[in-house]
């Protein structure tokens, strides 16, 4: 099997799995209210005010992305980063977490930049968001602790958690790989993969740690911040687009803002399914009837991935045509 054809297979079973959990979701879903609700029950000027945030969201990463580059090779044009960043997001539609890898290459190739420093920074600033996710979900622990003990339920066995993790299996497992690297060290440092992937990590190391060389800091950090105020923005906006979700605290949109982040971990195509399964289960803890709720996440979630192709597709056009003048 060559690389193409298990490319198309994963691409196939992620996208089979994630139809799964939307027909398990929606399969007592009232199809004429699901259709009359869309059409007339939506104010979609709050779902377009949504779309905005995202965007201008994307806008702030593409700052917040030029300000690691530039120690490295110089600061490359807007233009060019902000359409590697979107195209990046149309390839996660395609296949999942490809998105990081694509905006690299896009960029490496129209700003003559080296893809591995490029890739290193996308990881830093992957571990910026980890890090901005992390404290998101912590003030919702803090402030809407009773709120996921309701979800939580009896559904989490801790004991069988802890039995998992002080088994012996996985130490002995690194203890023979650790010493089966050891003993073919020689070997391994020879060869032509190894000197490769040695000076790959090398240019990766340099991107990874532009992060301390930018010169801007205060405005790193405030594009950070910014970034994740939007995408909250983007979640909340929504919630003025439905009667059944107006009332809503703003509280409760950076708790289903938080699950739906969350489930974009699962290595689906733009969260199909498990996003659905998320956001629903927040909504419901908040008094939010299920047929609604799977309404709410069915609106949201695909204006979301429309804009996202739409402006995916056109950054392909736009691309060639704002790097006309280099030959």
């Amino acid at each position: 099997m060559n690389t193409k054809q298990a490319k198309i297979i994963r691409f196939i079973i992620f996208l089979t799995i994630g139809a799964a959990i939307v027909w398990w979701l929606y399969r007592d879903q009232d199809l004429s209210e699901l259709i009359s609700t869309v059409r007339y029950d939506v104010n979609y000027w709050w779902i377009i005010a949504s779309l905005f945030a995202g965007l201008m969201s994307h806008v702030s990463r593409t700052i917040r992305w030029q300000m690691m580059i530039t120690p490295l090779s110089g600061r490359p044009r807007f233009i060019n980063t902000f359409l590697s960043v979107m195209i990046g997001y149309l390839a996660n539609l395609v296949v999942p977490r490809m998105g990081e890898v694509t905006r690299c290459a896009v960029l490496s190739k129209h700003e003559k930049m080296s893809f591995s420093q490029l890739f290193g920074t996308v990881v830093a600033e992957r571990i910026v968001d980890v890090l901005s996710m992390l404290l998101s979900l912590a003030l919702v622990f803090m402030l809407q602790f009773n709120v996921l003990t309701s979800i939580a339920g009896d559904s989490f066995d801790f004991s069988r958690l802890y039995a998992s993790l002080t088994t012996p299996l996985p130490f002995v497992i690194l203890a023979v790989a650790g010493l089966t690297l050891w003993l073919l060290r020689k070997k391994i440092k020879s060869s032509s993969l190894y000197i490769k992937v040695k000076g790959f990590i090398s240019k990766f190391k340099e991107g990874f740690l532009s992060i301390r060389d930018i010169e801007n800091k205060t405005g790193f950090v405030l594009h950070s911040i910014l970034i994740f105020a939007l995408y909250f923005a983007m979640m909340y906006f929504n919630f003025f687009a439905f009667n059944y979700t107006s009332h809503l605290s703003p509280l409760a949109g950076l708790t289903v803002f938080v699950f739906g982040a969350l489930a974009m971990v699962a290595p689906v195509q733009g969260g199909i399914g498990p996003w659905h399964f998320m956001v629903i289960t927040a909504l419901i803890a908040y008094g939010i009837n299920s047929g609604n709720a799977g309404i709410f996440a069915l609106v949201v979630h695909g204006a979301l991935n429309i804009m996202i192709i739409v402006f995916g597709l056109l950054s392909l056009v736009a691309l060639p045509l704002a790097n006309r003048h280099k030959k």
